[in-house]
């Protein structure tokens, strides 16, 4: 529900929606048409969660997913992989994820490219991948941007029955496309966008496309299923009771038949055929008619000499099986962090700070220095890698592989696993370089008269460590997206930021510095527990704060 709902961008751009009020019900295919660039994509971005709006309310969104525009093929992914990946951050266990994304692949007659890289992909064959991911946990909000743009033929029939499929399902599915007899006869509501606000648009009576008559036996107690798909006209014949006839949009047949089939008792199928499609008045009896779905008068298959046929038709597309209950958002959160994770090592762009890291300590730590001055400078050193490491994260991904991923688990808990996934690559880096310290340096005073107790020290290490981890991710959270969105300023804020950490009084990354050179001078180990403490509230007031930027500015 969406009341008094605007969006404009920047505090003080113009609106590009006010004033809006909306009610989505299940069970709904809703259409929103309008001229291109009146805020079409904002408001379907606004429904989807990626965008929050700036006034009035938007509440009883449920689990939702997106499919942009145009989908990216720069994500170092195969297709099944990223559905993997995406079917996880849905909610959906790893081999349920892994299943649904090959039987949805197939579906779309992509099967063959399970195994390709997405960047090796075609335009069309990527776009399929993207309404893949969107259909296979079986979303309560299905959003479609202009999702059959580059569909072949046959793929765009079969997103017609997938969408027509999720909204017989109870779903919510709003769609924009070009072509106006998208779905004809299918849709439940229609909205044209136009200054700023909605207009509802009456269905019209000449609109009403293709329809498909279904003939189908039963035992003659038998009742039909309730909340038949696309709510069919019954007649039943009066000679025998226990046959009927069903009348539908053709968006809505394969739905229904896939009720009628698996029925408890089952309905046998008799009679498949496609009506006209009547022509207005005022339209020229040779106008060409728009069809919604290819859908061809076809017999059911294994259909014997009276028609009949105890099994499901093989020559219609079965909807895919039922997803499983989904896990909780905390979970979901985990398989976006995971993902993340994915993203960045397969990306390779750790390579760059993991190197940067290693020629610090390279020029910093000599074998036999003494151990308190070496692991102050390598923690030291770890701040602006770690800062680097977490802005990486935050911007590797595509925007519109970013929405689809806002979408799925939000825009806060999508930002918060880029920084997570910063933060752990970081960590791990400032772990391996302490234990490098640890077996180079000699554990001594600066001037090699006093012992250090080498597991205080090793202890101490890992402390300051984290504490510039942490601080440089806080560092690389402030000077990324959504706070920094170009990418000099991003750069050159990053850089100077963590020099800053490094040398301001009052720093946890200078304190924890000071303390190790300083105990150096005398063998002794100070723990910087306050320090570490004070980094760990820093990054988690940034990450809090950047988080709801996200949700705000994504």
């Amino acid at each position: 529900m969406l009341r008094g709902v605007g969006r404009r961008y920047g505090l003080r751009g113009p609106w590009v929606l006010r004033g809006l009020d909306l009610d989505l019900p299940a069970h709904t295919l809703v259409r929103i048409e309008g001229a291109n660039g009146v805020g079409k994509s904002t408001l379907l971005r606004l429904l989807a969660g990626i965008d929050a709006p700036t006034e009035g309310r938007m509440t009883g969104r449920p689990r939702t997913a997106y499919v942009p525009e145009r989908f990216p093929a720069a994500l170092p992914f195969t297709a099944a992989g990223y559905l993997t990946h995406m079917g996880r951050v849905h909610g959906l266990p790893a081999a349920e994820a892994a299943a649904r994304g090959q039987e949805w692949l197939a579906r779309f007659g992509a099967a063959g490219y399970a195994r390709t890289p997405l960047a090796e992909l075609s335009k069309g064959t990527s776009q399929k991948v993207a309404v893949a991911q969107a259909l296979l946990a079986g979303p309560d909000l299905l959003v479609l941007d202009e999702a059959w743009t580059g569909l072949d033929t046959e793929a765009r029939g079969a997103l017609d029955r997938a969408v027509a499929e999720r909204a017989a399902g109870g779903a919510t599915v709003v769609f924009v496309d070009h072509d106006p007899g998208r779905l004809a006869g299918a849709v439940g509501l229609a909205y044209r966008l136009e200054d700023r606000t909605l207009t509802p648009v009456p269905a019209s009576p000449g609109d009403d496309g293709p329809r498909v008559r279904i003939e189908a036996t039963g035992r003659p107690s038998a009742a039909l299923p309730p909340e038949l798909p696309g709510a069919p006209a019954v007649e039943r014949d009066a000679g025998n009771p226990a046959a009927i006839r069903l009348t539908t949009s053709a968006a809505y047949s394969d739905p229904l038949l896939h009720a009628l089939l698996t029925a408890r008792p089952p309905w046998h199928i008799t009679g498949l055929s496609q009506l006209p499609v009547p022509v207005p008045a005022s339209r020229p009896a040779a106008a060409p008619a728009v069809a919604a779905v290819d859908m061809t008068p076809r017999p059911a298959p294994g259909a014997g000499p009276t028609g009949t046929t105890d099994a499901a038709p093989e020559a219609v597309s079965r909807p895919a099986r039922p997803a499983r209950p989904v896990r909780p958002p905390g979970r979901r959160t985990a398989a976006a962090t995971r993902y993340q994770a994915a993203l960045l090592a397969r990306s390779q762009r750790w390579l760059a700070p993991l190197l940067l890291y290693a020629a610090f300590l390279g020029i910093g730590v000599r074998a036999g220095q003494p151990l308190l001055d070496s692991l102050g400078y390598a923690a030291a050193a770890l701040l602006p890698v770690a800062a680097w490491l977490v802005r990486l994260c935050v911007t590797q991904e595509p925007p519109a592989a970013r929405a689809v991923t806002a979408a799925a688990v939000g825009p806060s808990r999508a930002h918060c696993a880029s920084l997570l996934t910063g933060l752990g690559y970081a960590l791990a880096l400032g772990g391996a370089g302490t234990g490098t310290v640890l077996l180079m340096s000699a554990p001594v005073s600066t001037d090699h008269t006093v012992a250090v107790p080498l597991l205080p020290a090793a202890l101490a290490g890992l402390l300051a460590a984290g504490c510039s981890a942490l601080l440089g991710g806080a560092v690389g959270a402030l000077c990324a997206r959504p706070v920094l969105r170009r990418h000099g300023w991003s750069l050159a804020a990053t850089v100077s930021a963590a020099l800053l950490a490094l040398v301001t009084d009052g720093s946890p990354a200078k304190a924890v510095v000071t303390d190790l050179v300083t105990g150096s001078l005398t063998g002794t180990v100070l723990l910087p527990l306050l320090p570490a403490a004070g980094a760990a509230v820093v990054v988690a007031a940034v990450a809090a704060l950047t988080a709801r930027l996200a949700a705000l500015r994504e």
